[in-house]
């Protein structure tokens, strides 16, 4: 394992420094930005190679290498900047196009994307189908040179300001549940959707449930062959994996260890307390596993390899921590814990967005079970889980309904 940058990646990291040095939007903490100053700093990035850098020089990318990519990252993490809205688009459904689009959708969809023009959404969970995409009810039916969508898709990030989504429906009810499945790109203006924004219980609400009325979506639209939408779901759902890798990370163990200077308990600094600093162990070793599986995938990278289960592994493991570490400070704040007012809450209420936040992180990307069940089959070849479904045609499945 080697830390340290090649001479090729260090100077290639002077390279970015310097260009983020002259470019980089200056945004004050605490100022709010939305989808305007994002698409803004997105058109700044694109014109100078830097959006999708390991892009093929075709799609306006640098034909770059994955550990460029992660450098650029590094150092752009070191400015404030406006969020990313992008991720969808760049990073699932342009990379699923290259696999699996035609030259015309390529043509019309990844410039625009890659330039912050069009923002995209996925629209793949349903109410009753949350972990088992193949499970989707929401149907298409073909009408001349048209299909007409009818049904309901749930968490959709973003949907509420995205130009496109990238759609699964079913198609063929008569065969089992991966093999009647179509793909398709969807105009989120078009008639008959209808965007309702979900009030989450941290008071967010960046995700959507979608309703699809009647909804007609050209054939040109369809991506792979009518019956092939698992397989073309298959590829975002891998790009989807390496995406949100992290975002189970939150606060780290750094922030607890200064909360814990900071705060008096019954007896004193809570730094001293025997449980309190038990805990603050357990979460410093499980940062250290993260940190040098982190460094094995990056090493893996600049050796031009492809990581293996790391993405999974690092979201099992961050997320849960995430939830229970800021569960841990809220109780350690006492009443203090309990306040939201970022006004006068003790860090700005940072822990308690936390962990109203964390359950939607465990979920999001693949649920835990998912995830320990890729781990458990894929990586340590355990026996598969049994699957009773797997051969019955979708509308022989029992249902509640």
């Amino acid at each position: 394992m080697d830390f340290e940058d090649t001479p090729e990646e260090a100077a290639y990291r002077a390279q970015v420094r310097g260009w983020l040095g002259k470019n980089a939007l200056s945004i004050p903490p605490g100022t709010r930005v939305g989808v305007t100053e994002s698409k803004a700093w997105q058109k700044i990035k694109a014109a100078a190679g830097y959006a999708a850098i390991t892009w093929p020089k075709e799609y306006g990318g640098q034909g770059g290498t994955s550990m460029q990519n992660v450098i650029y990252g590094q150092e752009e993490s070191q400015y404030n900047l406006p969020g990313n809205v992008f991720l969808i688009g760049l990073g699932m459904a342009m990379p699923m196009l290259m696999v699996h689009g035609s030259p015309e959708q390529r043509q019309r969809y990844i410039k625009p994307a890659l330039y912050g023009e069009e923002i995209w959404c996925q629209l793949f969970s349903e109410p009753g189908a949350g972990s088992d995409l193949a499970g989707v009810r929401s149907r298409a039916e073909r009408d001349g040179d048209d299909w007409v969508i009818n049904g309901q898709k749930i968490w959709t990030s973003g949907a509420h300001y995205s130009d496109f989504g990238i759609l699964v429906v079913r198609t063929d009810p008569n065969v089992p549940k991966h093999k009647g499945l179509s793909f398709f790109l969807v105009d989120m203006k078009s008639p008959g959707v209808r965007v309702e924004r979900i009030r989450q219980i941290s008071g967010q609400s960046h995700f959507n449930e979608v309703f699809l009325e009647n909804v007609r979506i050209p054939d040109v639209n369809r991506v792979g062959a009518v019956g092939d939408g698992w397989k073309v779901a298959l590829t975002v759902l891998m790009n989807e994996r390496s995406a949100v890798g992290n975002m189970g990370a939150g606060l780290g163990i750094d922030e607890m260890i200064q909360l814990a200077r900071d705060t008096e308990l019954h007896d004193g600094p809570a730094i001293r307390n025997a449980a309190v600093r038990e805990k603050i162990a357990d979460w410093h070793v499980q940062s250290q596993g993260l940190k040098y599986t982190r460094f094995r995938s990056l090493t893996a990278l600049s050796k031009g390899q492809t990581p293996g289960p790391e993405n999974s592994i690092a979201k099992a493991v961050s997320a849960p921590r995430r939830q229970d570490l800021s569960a841990f400070a809220i109780e350690m704040m006492d009443m203090g814990g309990i306040i939201r007012d970022r006004t006068i809450s003790p860090y700005r209420a940072s822990y308690e967005e936390d962990w109203l936040s964390s359950p939607g992180i465990r979920i999001a990307g693949g649920t835990d079970e998912i995830l320990k069940n890729i781990i458990a089959e894929r990586v340590l070849k355990l026996p598969g889980e049994i699957r009773v479904d797997s051969d019955v045609a979708f509308n022989e499945l029992p249902s509640g309904r």
